[in-house]
């Protein structure tokens, strides 16, 4: 995220969704930025059900890759695939694709302060770093050390909007 989005995202963060006149330059500077944004594939939605939207902020809280769907059909009382079923149904995706979507998510603000990959696959449950960078690499298309050099670099290089 480029300074400039950043803090425009701050900015805006009490503006109301019906915002009035004098806050509409910076809703449409903040519509560009986020058109130039680069975007990266991760979201794990919420479920409506609340019971399973529980589970899942629960999850989002500490997760885990080893975290079962059968612990979790049987928290909810269900059977495994009566739990699979509503889970893709309220998400849009299968249990294992959110569960590696929030792991990923997890993985990032980590990984960018400075937690080091081996800390990070460990903390998260993966079996090695090697493991954690497989997948890594699989879904944002390089490593997790490159993808933290390059956003680094980035937002050191990035020239803040009042320079001009």
């Amino acid at each position: 995220m480029s300074p400039l989005l950043h803090h425009l995202l701050l900015a805006s963060a009490n503006m109301p969704a019906l915002y009035d006149q004098s806050d509409g330059a910076l809703a449409q500077l903040l519509l560009c930025e986020l058109q130039l944004a680069p975007s990266l594939p991760l979201f794990a939605p919420l479920p409506r059900d609340p019971e399973l939207a529980g589970l899942c902020r629960d999850f989002l809280a500490q997760p885990h890759i080893r975290s079962l769907p059968e612990n979790w059909a049987r928290q909810l009382h269900r059977s495994q695939r009566t739990f699979n079923r509503l889970f893709r149904q309220q998400t849009g995706m299968s249990f294992a694709v959110w569960r590696q979507q929030a792991c990923l998510m997890a993985a990032l603000p980590r990984l960018l302060s400075g937690s080091s990959v081996t800390r990070t696959a460990l903390e998260l449950g993966y079996d090695s770093p090697g493991a954690f960078s497989s997948m890594f690499r699989k879904v944002l298309g390089q490593s997790p050390t490159a993808f933290v050099r390059a956003t680094t670099r980035q937002g050191k290089t990035a020239k803040p909007w009042f320079a001009d």
